[in-house]
């Protein structure tokens, strides 16, 4: 299985920010993973090294592979403003990413597969593909036989999160995702510019 699912934990430390959501193992050792992980005298790093790390976060954080993260970089690039804002935009837009966001799922892990597994529809139609590319005022539910599911409302019971671009029906369970975010409305800690550097060499 090409997914990284080791300890999360050990990879929010390697990019000394809590990727994955809040860890109270994360804030115990905020310092980078293995033996010399604490000591003061760390190696400089070069600056391919600081862009490569930036678009390793930024696939982590996402859960995106290599070719899938090149693939929405090109696709960037053919478009229209900032490419680096575009990319994000992209990524914000996947249905795994969407499903997240709306509170239907705990994480993205768990968003992915329930994606995969057909519990989820976009304009009442199942869609099992978690990068499938959401259009604006396309509208994602849960398929009907999947709405007790426990683990689907667990996450909707403890979701407290609300972004501009997604409009949530709690009455319905369903949201309608009304456009691409602007990079201000995107709470995630990347710097695009670096990926932008690093893939135009």
């Amino acid at each position: 299985m090409a997914r990284y699912i080791g300890p999360k934990t050990r990879i929010a430390r390697k990019f000394n920010d809590p990727i994955f959501g809040p860890d109270k193992s994360f804030e115990r050792r905020k310092y980078a993973p293995g033996q010399h992980g604490n000591s003061r005298r760390r190696k400089k790093q070069s600056e391919y090294g600081i862009q490569l790390q930036e678009k390793q976060k930024a696939k982590y954080t996402y859960g995106i592979l290599e070719r899938q993260f090149r693939n929405l970089f090109e696709k960037a690039t053919s478009r229209s403003g900032i490419t680096g804002e575009v990319l994000l935009q992209l990524c914000e837009a996947r249905l795994d990413n969407t499903v997240y966001r709306m509170g239907i799922a705990g994480g993205r892990p768990a968003a992915r597969q329930l994606v995969s597994h057909r519990h989820i529809t976009v304009n009442g139609e199942i869609v099992n593909i978690p990068s499938y590319s959401l259009r604006p005022g396309d509208v994602v539910s849960i398929r009907e036989k999947s709405k007790s599911l426990e683990v689907i409302l667990e996450a909707l019971s403890s979701n407290a999160n609300s972004y501009s671009w997604i409009e949530w029906n709690a009455d319905i369970v369903e949201g309608k995702f009304t456009g691409y975010p602007e990079r201000s409305e995107i709470p995630e800690n990347i710097n695009e510019q670096l990926i932008v550097e690093l893939y135009s060499k």
